[in-house]
């Protein structure tokens, strides 16, 4: 049988009591050999025939181990190791290399007086045990420089039940104090504290699970003290106030705070403590285990597009008026789970709300050249590839979820995936995109908002682009971010690594077009708009098609008679896609939403004539504010006209009541029309107009009749004057218009 250095032997012994040595040393050309008891704290090299080993072995009283408990030493890496370590392993290895380097046998004699152990100790002035110490623990590890590493993680007491201290035959270690003494022990001479038993421990695990793992976040200290107060009183007396107060006893008979804290860092299962504390959104968020990739979600380009919106930190000025401060700028992002590419984006100044998603999509599946050249920015199709629709788009169960969506998924087959809520991480791509972008773009940008301390200028005077400006710089980003951003954390795969793929987005877009195509999608600009459009209810009415109160119409609407149909059987239900940004106009889908129809307002509506939602909205509810507002006034006003009325009312019946007449009711209803005739004369008399004063003469002639007694009331009683042609052109014109 070959022997090797580091060889271990198992003896068979009684049950339990099992014997494993290791070959330190033999004669190449002899017959002797070393071993040492790798399980014995006081074991001794022993001197061996090499033949009684191979007999041993071939007779099975023995048998060779092949795993050495010791091998994970010889393959910690250094950096792993503590520094502290390193330092007690670096010492102890300076006190024996000289010994153990040497090669001389005698170094397996111990206590012999012409041993080099006893030299070396009087060498170092250290007595001989300690050099005794690190020699054993070489040998018995497997004669390597970690060997000699400190077992600091094995110190301690490591089960408290008293099962295993009867096990252990160590009753009495339940009278002495265990552990560092307190500042008080060293003064009296006393021990003080208690040990930590099982029924210790039960009650601590009670207490951090009724007074720390609870939403409320006490602090550790807290939930020691209640747990002392609730677990370990002795009783309760009654304060002034009648309440129950927890008696507790002396401090030297309590666990202390360092040994709660000991035992529930020693025993706490940190998913039950995030999960209690903060609760399981907030773990799954923040807490808990990442071992997945979310690109593994996406076979190739246009396989996923992960799309957010967040408030750039940065003030925009009026594109109008440049000294007018407009507020932050919302910004909507669309990229590439598989290549991380910068796929499309938005900016608007509303919301975040599905305009600024639609736009978004629409952009990253429009022509980059045309858009970048409306920005003075010349570029290539290379430049920016991206001008697709994906095979899902993945969201956060904001913008992309309702009925809008809807329209994306029946046109375009588009799988529209949102995220559980709290759960950010699950598009951790995108999200983290966002910070990017602020550090890229907008933090060193006149505006950008910043940490103020007191007496600093505010951030919000120094902004300086408006809205276009800032739309120019988000191209400016995406074209760096997708040319030169190099993803550190990108996993590639084998075909990646064997084309020798630089891990940056335009790089991983061209190659995974060559060699993972199949998900990109083109369509048509106007289809895609159309469908990108949010939808409403509206109706066709008699006065045209309503929608949120302004009317519209069609030349399909006129043709078959649409509204004529309406007022005859009623308004009915109608859905029309409209851009919020632009009420002129309003579009029916048709042809299983391929083309639309559009409609105009009506010229009625005229003047919300290149208005948006918002202001239109404005203008409504202003109606209804003004319409509130004026009730009081209005009632007020009717309460002052009844009260008037009534009085006028019963002014005039008692004036007719005291005129009072003779007739009968009869008489009185035959003589209307003269009465009627009489009551007319009197009125052109009274409200004739006279136009440039009396004529001449004519006041003397008044005088002179009034003089000779020509006025009525001087006529003897019965006279009826003779018939004037006036009257007889009076009666027929009456009598022609039917009175």
């Amino acid at each position: 049988m070959d022997l090797y250095k580091n060889m271990l032997f198992e003896w068979n012994g009684e049950p339990g009591q099992s014997r494993v040595e290791r070959l330190l040393w033999f004669e190449p050309d002899g017959e002797m050999a070393v071993t040492i008891c790798i399980n014995d704290p006081k074991a001794r090299p022993v001197q061996r025939v090499r033949g009684e080993l191979e007999t041993a072995v071939v007779a099975g009283e023995a048998r060779v181990l092949t795993i050495d408990p010791y091998a994970p030493l010889c393959q910690r890496p250094e950096h792993e190791i503590k520094k502290a370590h390193r330092r007690h392993r670096d010492k102890y290895w300076d006190r024996i290399a000289p010994l153990v380097e040497s090669g001389d046998p005698r170094v397996f004699t111990f206590h012999a007086r012409n041993s080099p152990i006893m030299a070396r100790a009087r060498e170092l002035g250290c007595d001989k045990t300690v050099l005794y110490d690190h020699l054993r623990r070489y040998w018995q590890r497997g004669q390597i420089k970690n060997a000699l590493l400190p077992s600091f993680d094995r110190c301690g007491w490591r089960d408290r039940s008293d099962e295993a201290r009867k096990k252990e035959g160590d009753e009495a270690r339940e009278e002495v104090k265990l552990g560092r003494r307190s500042s008080l022990s060293k003064v009296t001479e006393h021990p003080t504290g208690v040990n930590v038993n099982e029924d210790i421990l039960s009650r601590f695990r009670s207490g951090i699970k009724l007074f720390y793992e609870k939403r409320e976040k006490r602090t550790l200290r807290d939930a020691y003290q209640r747990t002392l107060e609730r677990f370990f009183n002795v009783g309760y007396s009654l304060n002034d106030d009648g309440a129950l107060v927890p008696v507790l006893p002396p401090a030297h008979e309590l666990p202390t705070y360092r040994q709660f804290r000991y035992w529930y860092r020693k025993g706490r299962d940190p998913r039950r403590s995030q999960i209690a504390r903060d609760g399981e959104a907030r773990f799954n968020l923040s807490g808990r285990a990442i071992l997945g990739d979310s690109t593994q979600m996406a076979f190739g380009p246009g396989s996923v597009y992960q799309i957010d919106a967040t408030v750039a930190d940065v003030y925009l000025v009026s594109s109008l008026d440049r000294s007018r401060i407009i507020g932050r700028p919302v910004v909507h992002y669309v990229k590439d789970l598989y290549s991380r590419v910068w796929a499309g984006f938005s900016v608007t100044l509303e919301g975040p709300n599905w305009t600024g998603a639609m736009l978004a999509v629409e952009h990253a599946a429009s022509d980059k050249v045309a858009f970048c050249a409306e920005y003075e920015i010349t570029i290539e199709e290379a430049d920016w590839p991206s001008r697709h629709l994906p095979e899902s788009i993945v969201a956060d169960r904001g913008e992309l979820e309702g009925y809008n969506a809807d329209h994306i998924v029946n046109a375009f087959n588009i799988r529209v995936q949102n995220t559980p809520p709290y759960r950010a991480e699950m598009k951790g791509m995108i999200e983290q995109h966002v910070d990017i972008c602020n550090e890229r773009a907008t933090h060193w940008v006149p505006g950008a908002v910043r940490r103020r301390e007191r007496g600093d200028r505010d951030y919000r005077l120094d902004a300086a682009l408006d809205i276009h400006e800032f739309r120019k710089l988000m191209a400016l980003c995406a074209l760096d971010y997708n040319r030169n951003h190099l993803l550190n954390g990108y996993r590639l795969d084998k075909d990646m690594i064997a084309d020798h793929v630089e891990p940056t987005p335009l790089n991983l877009w061209n190659w995974g077009v060559r060699n993972r195509s199949g998900h990109l999608r083109k369509v048509d600009p106007d289809t895609l708009r159309l469908n990108l459009l949010p939808t409403l209810d509206a109706s066709i009415t008699a006065r045209g098609i309503r929608c949120e109160g302004l009317f519209y119409t069609c030349e399909r609407a006129l043709e078959e008679g649409w509204f004529v149909r309406a007022r005859e059987n009623g308004a009915k239900k109608i859905r029309v896609a409209r851009d919020p940004r632009n009420l002129d106009r309003v579009y029916l889908r048709l042809g299983g939403d391929r083309r639309a129809e559009v409609c105009h307002l009506i010229e009625a509506d005229k003047t919300f004539r290149g208005c948006d939602r918002y202001e239109v909205e404005e203008e409504f509810e202003l109606r209804k504010q003004r319409a509130e507002a004026a009730r009081t006034r209005k009632q007020q006003s009717d309460a002052e006209f009844n009260a008037r009325r009534e009085k006028l009312v019963a002014e005039a019946k008692a004036k007719t009541a005291q005129a009072g007449s003779g007739e009968s009711d009869s008489a009185r209803v035959k003589g209307i029309r003269g009465n009627r005739r009489a009551e007319r004369a009197a009125e052109h008399e009274a409200a004739a107009w006279k136009l440039g004063g009396d004529a001449p003469g004519a006041a003397s002639r008044a005088a002179s009749k009034k003089r000779a007694g020509d006025t009525p009331s001087n006529l003897p009683a019965g006279y009826v004057p003779p018939p004037q042609p006036t009257d007889k052109l009076r009666r027929l014109r009456e009598r022609r218009q039917g009175k």
